[in-house]
Parts: structure tokens; sequence; C-alpha cells
């Protein structure tokens, strides 16, 4: 059976600092570890104020001192956005300071608006190098060559994993040609979800790395003691996705008694198609959710985003999650996770 993991995009509820946000994932990432999840990611997204962990690679550093055996990551860095060297400089400090527990999810994405995206300094064509970037990235994280001019201090030799991550059949197709594990981000742009697994397993080619296909699917998950206690807490995540197709993005609101007064018919129709890979309620209603989702993908691993204002109810979310992974026989891959 899958292992489980969580993607933590550090949310700002209202009424919170980005602070507040940092210091709850802490915890959240330490009460994980105990639960027994396999790893714990953060991703970079910038001119969010509802998202704290913009400076990915210092809370991965973060998150990885303040526990012991978690594997903690990035889920992912927008690689356009960065030089590969100094990404590997990053997550080879990382390495050095955390050995066998750090993750590199590489995203092409640029992780937010074009204004920003100049704002960065970056190219807004850097996406179509995408491929060459994770090549010459890869090289600086490879054992160090007797000629070679340009190293990564720290980084050469650490052969960090890397994973690709998407959202359509591009990054399922490198993965694949690289040999690398593939996360799909089906949590929120859950339509090519069926024909990006299959083109990955259909094309994957054995790397040192990896020798078989791994594949991840996001999914949101949202659990509580009872299912009206849960469809409560996610009426939040349905909030935000309502704001985005109102370009008011804002820190995480609470829940709400009626959904159905805060958004339009054609809100509904387009946050519930983002959303359609969530499961929401008691143990046992996530539980079959989850059962059905497996026996459909057959993924070899879940992350579980969860956005949920109160952080005590986000905890107990995943410590309910952790039950059902339990009640699943989850297991940790040891050829991806080493």
């Amino acid at each position: 059976m899958p292992a489980f993991s969580v993607l933590d995009l550090a949310p700002v509820p209202q009424g919170s600092t980005p602070g507040d946000a940092l210091r709850n994932s802490l915890d959240l990432a330490q009460h994980a570890e105990r639960w027994g999840y396999t790893r714990y990611w953060v991703a970079e997204h910038h001119n969010m104020v509802g998202i704290a962990s913009a400076a990915t690679s210092v809370v991965v550093g973060f998150l990885a001192g303040g526990t012991t055996t978690i594997r903690v990551g990035s889920g992912g860095i927008m690689l356009p956005n960065h030089s590969p060297l100094v990404i590997a400089e990053q997550f080879g400090t990382l390495d050095a300071l955390y050995p066998g527990r750090i993750d590199l999810g590489l995203g092409r994405a640029p992780g937010t608006d074009m204004r920003t995206t100049r704002a960065l300094r970056r190219d807004p064509n850097a996406a179509d190098t995408f491929p060459q970037d994770v090549l010459e990235l890869q090289a600086l994280l490879a054992p160090v060559g007797p000629n070679q001019t340009v190293q990564a201090v720290p980084g050469g030799g650490s052969n960090v994993p890397l994973w690709i991550l998407g959202s359509s059949l591009f990054g399922a197709q490198l993965a694949a040609m690289l040999g690398l594990p593939y996360a799909f981000a089906s949590h929120f742009a859950p339509d090519a979800l069926s024909d990006a697994l299959s083109v990955y397993r259909q094309r994957f080619e054995p790397s040192e790395q990896l020798a078989r296909p791994h594949a991840m699917a996001g999914v949101n998950v949202v659990a509580a003691d009872t299912d009206a206690e849960a469809r409560h807490l996610f009426t939040s995540a349905q909030q935000s996705f309502t704001n985005i197709f109102r370009n008011a993005r804002g820190k995480l609101p609470p829940p709400i008694d009626d959904i159905e007064s805060y958004w339009s018919p054609a809100e509904k129709v387009q946050a519930s198609r983002m959303l359609r890979r969530s499961f929401v309620g008691s143990r046992d209603t996530v539980r079959r959710g989850l059962e059905d989702f497996l026996a459909e993908t057959g993924v070899d691993e879940i992350m579980v985003a969860g956005a949920i204002h109160d952080h005590a109810a986000r905890r107990r979310s995943y410590e309910i999650l952790a039950e059902v992974a339990r009640d699943l026989g989850a297991s940790v891959p040891q050829a991806v996770a080493a």
C-alpha cells in the first residue's frame, strides 16, 4: 500500500501572521513525524498573503531542524525562478546539515503572476528551458568530475533526490525520460491525472536514482470526528478557491455555515472541479474515499494538503488521516525514501 505524506502550503489564516503560520507548520511537522508520515513538503509561492513559504529552502531548513526522522523538502521549487547552481547550493547545504532527509521537488510554473515574475528578475520564457535546467541541477548534485570548473559547495556529490512535479503530460513525460519520481498536482488541477499517470508509467526509463516508476498524487483531505464537522471546516478551502475566480486572493478565511450563500452557481462549478480530488468527512468516510482513489489510480504515494483555518482542527485532521493510513496498511517505499 502507498506511503502518505504532507503537503503544507503554510497557510496564513485570517487573524494570523506569517510567523504564526510557520510556527504552526513546525508543530504539524513534528506531529506528522510521530504519526508516521513519510515526508513533509512545502511549496514556493510568491506575492500571496495567504501562503508563508515563499523562501522555500529557508522553511525546509526550519522544519528539518525541528524534526529528526521525517523527510523534508520542496513540493516544489519553481526552477524557472532560480539558477540551478543556487538551488544546488541551497539544497546541498540542507543535505549537509540533515543528511538523507532532504527531497527536492521541481516545478516549471513560476508560482506567481507575471508582475511578480518580473520582480523576481526572471525571464518570462525561462520555463521553456526547464528540462535543460533540471539536467544542469542534476549534474551539479552528482559527484564532481575531475575537470569540472563550476561546483556547488555544498551540493556536489550529495545526490539530493529530485522529483518532477506537474499538472499536465509535460511533467509526466520528462519524469519518465529522466527516470525520476513524479508527483501530480491533482489537489488543485485534477483533470489530466489518469492520462499523466499512464504516460509516466508507460514511458519510464530506469535511472541511477530510480529503478521503476514511482507516482505520487496530491489530494485534499479534511477529516474530523463527524462528516458534518469536516464539511464545515472544508468551507475555508471552498471560499479560497472561489476567491481565485474573483481575483481576491487573501488569507485563509474561517469556515462558514452555508457555502451555498457564498459562491454563485458558476463559481461552485469551477471551484468544485478544481477540488474534485478532495476527501472530506469522518475517519470512515475518508477511508472509503481513499480506498476508491487508490483502486482507481494505483499510485505509490499520496501527498495530502489540508487547508483548515484552525490549527488544532488541522492537526486533528492529519491525526485522523494517519489512523486511516494505518488501516490501509500504508508503507514507506525504501527505494525512493533512501
